[in-house]
């Protein structure tokens, strides 16, 4: 689970890469951008809390979902299929 590249991989002030755990994502676009918000959803299913907002280009996001399903698919060949999530 633990991805090598965060530890040679700096940030542009030089520091290390901080890792936050999502469960819960909201995506928003329009006519230049994606926004991508990253939180968490608790338990009770009444709080969410967003930590982290990603803006991108629609052809970057575009490329973040063949990065993403290139992962799910290899993720899937090394441990089985996930089916499907609610």
């Amino acid at each position: 689970m633990h991805d090598k590249r965060q530890e040679t991989r700096g940030s542009a002030q030089g520091g290390t890469i901080e890792g936050k755990y999502a469960n819960y994502f909201r995506v928003g676009h329009n006519a230049f951008e994606f926004l991508l918000d990253f939180g968490q959803a608790y338990s009770d299913g009444k709080q969410e809390h967003f930590h982290s907002r990603i803006v991108t280009s629609p052809a970057y996001a575009k490329e973040l979902l063949k990065v993403l399903a290139e992962s799910i698919q290899q993720f899937e060949r090394t441990f089985g299929s996930m089916g499907e999530q609610e």
